[in-house]
């Protein structure tokens, strides 16, 4: 971005005020000491007229926004043509809204800075293109009914967080259901894990737990995990139920 400033003969003052932000959003993206939103960039092109040579790095500058554990699978993700996921404790990331990521980065153990809990939310919404993107994913999600009554929002703001997720559901290439808290013994007592494929058709496992996470890529394993969503898939409510179930747990909210 100073490059193409410096191009066009403008101060830092200048641009911030063609572009319609502070000069101090300017000088601290120009520093690199704040990622740049998209709003941020898409001002920044018109304004500089970059034709694209800005907006072609934002994905690298969402990832920078990332937490390092997590930067691995990202990158993997990203180009994945399906990605399954059981997660029994939390809405899953590319499902929460705003308000609900928020407060988790707030709660986080040890605090976060404010600046650093906005590049995280900013980065998970980010995260989120991956479920309306052109080629579509094949998504599947199975969440455990603790999730869905975790009242980690209160009243209307994690009624809200429900009803998302039932609108995501309804895109034609994610699937959602619940794995309801009385099946019994199932092979998702130990925890969350994802299997995704790639667009080379491998499959890659992740798991995570206490900001710890693991890319597995051994074929044997990533099977072990593949085999357990499969019985997982076949334990949980189907769509229709599950869509009706969490239509019931927003109505309690």
């Amino acid at each position: 971005m100073k490059l193409h400033r410096e191009r066009s003969g403008l101060t830092q003052q200048q641009l911030a005020e063609a572009m319609g932000y502070s000069v101090e959003q300017v000088a601290s993206v120009e520093q690199g000491r704040r990622p740049a939103k998209d709003t941020f960039t898409e001002a920044a092109e018109r304004a500089l007229e970059a034709q694209g040579t800005l907006s072609v790095l934002q994905d690298d500058v969402d990832l920078a926004k990332l937490p390092s554990f997590f930067v691995d699978f990202a990158l993997i993700e990203a180009e994945a043509v399906s990605r399954f996921s059981y997660d029994p404790l939390l809405v899953p990331g590319l499902l929460q809204t705003e308000e609900y990521a928020r407060t988790l980065f707030t709660a986080h153990c040890p605090p976060l800075g404010e600046d650093l809990i906005e590049r995280h939310v900013e980065a998970r919404l980010h995260r989120q293109k991956l479920l309306t993107r052109t080629p579509m994913v094949d998504v599947s999600f199975i969440i455990g009914e603790t999730a869905l009554r975790n009242p980690v929002l209160g009243g209307d703001a994690f009624d809200a967080q429900l009803r998302h997720v039932l609108a995501q559901s309804r895109l034609r290439n994610v699937e959602i259901q619940v794995m309801p808290a009385d099946r019994g013994f199932h092979p998702g007592l130990d925890g969350s894990f994802v299997v995704l494929e790639t667009l080379g058709h491998q499959r890659v496992g992740y798991v995570e737990s206490q900001e710890v996470g693991t890319v597995v890529t051994d074929p044997a394993e990533v099977s072990t995990f593949a085999l357990r969503y499969g019985k997982l898939r076949s334990q949980a409510l189907n769509p229709e139920e599950s869509a009706r179930f969490i239509e019931r747990v927003a109505g309690e909210a």
